[in-house]
């Protein structure tokens, strides 16, 4: 048997509840896995560490791959995002999320399968914005041809190897003709070395009318930074929210996993939250590391769980514990030979 060892990030609010509940659910498939754990945000400044702590990137650096709970930064209090630290610290071009119906998860649309992917280093989220005079700001919106083409690469063979044939790469060039123009060329380049997956060009705001309207249409969405971040959180409120999707940002030498739903410091350490998101992330990062059946088990499990409807946290409607569910999940994982049927 393989033995795997795996930053843990357990961030803050409910951060070290739902982490902790994936971790338990892992070990319940029986992988070996030893955790390093590290802070990060409010928690590593409190020990006096900063809010990305150097021991931190080094695990991640030397694992290659990591787990993260959410971590809160606070506004206007001078904190640099964790977030966009670990991104640009690591450079995890990729953001990857995954979005589809689950059973037992009512909404407005079913059948929804698509994946996002969201250029996560450069865009306005380059952070190079000032007060140009008093009361006037301005901001930077960077686009590289090759950070343009290294995220397209990755969505085209992600779309080759996994049986998609569809890409829609999304842009405002209309407008933006030297940024998002640059954007869409790049992704042009790339596309042409696919002959054999469709792709499309779509206007932004042409896509967020259509995906409220009809989501199944889509299969893959490329885009920049900003446009990314929107509609990621959009796709998820097409199959019931944040708290049942997961994400991953990726690079070529390393990986963090995470659900990106907030630390919801109200609810902290009352046993309420909903772990689904962060569990699913996990499943996300043992097929990254070649257990597919590990992660297949665990969505099988969620699945059961929920189709079920007797186990449910508050937000979904019910009135189980962070560790009721849990728990529920653990007992509904199939064995391999389950699957294997």
């Amino acid at each position: 048997m393989s033995q795997y060892t795996i930053t843990l990030l357990p961030g803050d609010g409910i951060g070290p509840e739902v982490t902790e509940a994936a971790v338990k659910v892992v070990e319940a498939t029986g992988l070996a896995v030893t955790w390093e754990r590290h802070l990060a945000g409010i928690d590593a400044v409190a020990a006096g560490k900063g809010t990305l702590p150097t021991e931190t990137l080094d695990s991640i650096r030397k694992n290659r791959i990591a787990l993260k709970g959410p971590i809160t930064t606070p506004v206007g209090k001078g904190f640099r995002s964790v977030n966009v630290g670990l991104r640009k610290a690591l450079d995890l071009y990729v953001s990857l999320r995954p979005v589809r119906s689950l059973l037992g998860v009512e909404t407005r649309h079913r059948e929804v399968d698509l994946v996002v992917f969201r250029e996560n280093t450069e865009g306005l989220y380059s952070g190079r914005e000032h007060e140009v005079v008093p009361g006037v700001c301005e901001a930077l919106k960077i686009i590289t041809r090759d950070a343009s083409r290294r995220i397209a690469k990755y969505a085209f063979e992600y779309a080759r190897w996994t049986g998609r044939r569809k890409i829609a790469i999304a842009h405002k060039a209309s407008i933006m003709r030297l940024s998002d123009g640059l954007f869409l060329d790049a992704a042009r380049e790339v596309a042409r070395d696919y002959p054999f997956i469709e792709w499309m060009e779509i206007p932004i705001d042409r896509l967020a009318m259509q995906l409220v309207q009809e989501p199944r249409h889509f299969d893959v969405l490329l885009m920049e930074n900003l446009c990314g971040d929107i509609f990621s959180d959009l796709c998820a409120g097409l199959v019931g929210g944040l708290g049942v999707v997961p994400g991953a940002n990726i690079g070529d030498h390393g990986a963090v996993f995470e659900a990106v739903h907030g630390s919801a410091p109200d609810i902290a350490g009352q046993n309420k939250a909903n772990p689904i998101a962060v569990i699913r992330s996990a499943a996300m990062m043992l097929a990254h590391i070649g257990e597919h059946v590990a992660a297949q088990r665990i969505e099988v499990g969620i699945e059961r769980v929920l189709s079920a409807s007797r186990v449910r946290t508050r937000d979904l409607g019910g009135t189980a514990t962070t560790s009721e569910l849990t728990q529920a999940i653990v007992d509904s994982l199939p064995t391999p030979a389950e699957l294997a049927r």
